[in-house]
């Protein structure tokens, strides 16, 4: 058996030790190597290998990225912060020329996808049901006609929940009037927070998709995935049909929506693995593992059996002795 060599970067988080323990599952087939900006973290529980990384945005991070792949023979390299992928992205042909594949969604959808305003107007150009309407209007009586009371105001930049504004009067309005337009943007409020889905799909790039996977969830205080639940959602298919024939994405796409009135409507795109990634990959859904399977060894996913059940998250204690005992 060859054992492959995996650097997942951003190991102290969810995401990142998501990765490494859906990996870890499938029983010595691969070498995992954690990358972090921190010392004492969780990461080194999860992987074989631990590597104290600098900061993204620091000069000397591409040169210390492609002597870790050299370092360890690296054969693919999994982003686990946003940061990451989008610094991988700019140096890519470097990162392959020091004999390492990159796990990343294609260079336009990335791009897209930093700005939510210009990802909504990609969809709405082409008059699908799923776009939840936007403006970039700084004005309350514009807005509170438009969509009534309360409604929201998102960054047009992030992920999860941070950083949103539910603006019930022109008080709450006035105090981020001067951002509307430049760093958010406003929407109404749709669906609630009990039709909200996580849908993951493997992507062939072409318009089309090898295997999905969706969740039911709540989010964390810090949005990610808290509690989920496998389901079989009504008009899933058809709607990644559509999307993944707009944006044509590859790879692990996360498509995040909202059941408004019946209708799913899309709350944004993360063109990467996504926090419940180990969730899925507990039901059958193991994503990293098709990642390695289609971009190292050329093997298209196909549709796993998937179990049904619900995912609680909660606090653990991992604990590292300084002494361990032989048993």
């Amino acid at each position: 058996m060859i054992v492959r060599n995996i650097l997942v970067s951003g190991a102290s988080g969810i995401v990142g030790y998501g990765i490494l323990r859906s990996l870890g599952k499938t029983g010595g087939q691969f070498r995992l190597v954690g990358t972090t900006i921190y010392e004492d973290s969780v990461a080194e529980g999860f992987c074989d290998v631990f590597e104290k990384a600098p900061l993204t945005n620091d000069e000397k991070y591409i040169p210390w990225l492609l002597t870790i792949i050299g370092k360890h023979k690296v054969d693919l390299l999994i982003p686990g912060i946003e940061a990451d992928m989008y610094k991988w992205v700019e140096h890519v042909a470097e990162i392959e020329n020091h004999g390492a594949k990159v796990l990343l969604n294609t260079r336009e959808l990335i791009e897209l996808c930093k700005d939510k305003w210009l990802f909504y107007e990609k969809l709405n150009s082409f008059k699908t049901p799923y776009a939840i309407e936007s403006l970039l209007k700084p004005n309350f009586d514009i807005l509170s006609d438009k969509f009534g009371l309360p409604f929201l105001l998102k960054p047009r930049r992030g992920f999860g929940s941070k950083g949103i504004v539910r603006v019930g009067d022109q008080d709450e309005f006035e105090k981020h009037r001067d951002a509307v337009g430049v760093t958010l943007m406003a929407q109404p409020i749709v669906g609630t927070d009990e039709e909200e889905y996580t849908t993951s799909a493997f992507c062939d790039g072409r318009g089309g998709f090898f295997a999905f996977m969706t969740l039911k969830r709540r989010l964390s205080k810090e949005g990610f995935t808290e509690k989920a639940e496998v389901v079989d959602l009504v008009g899933i298919q058809e709607a990644l049909d559509v999307l993944c024939e707009i944006f044509k994405p590859l790879g692990p796409t996360n498509f995040q929506f909202r059941k408004h009135n019946g209708i799913l409507k899309l709350l944004e795109i993360n063109p990467r693995v996504s926090s419940s990634t180990s969730i899925r990959a507990a039901f059958g859904y193991n994503e990293c593992q098709m990642s390695v399977d289609y971009f190292i060894e050329g093997k298209k996913p196909t549709q796993p059996l998937i179990s049904h059940g619900r995912a609680v998250r909660y606090i653990e204690d991992f604990i590292f002795f300084d002494n361990p005992k032989v048993v």
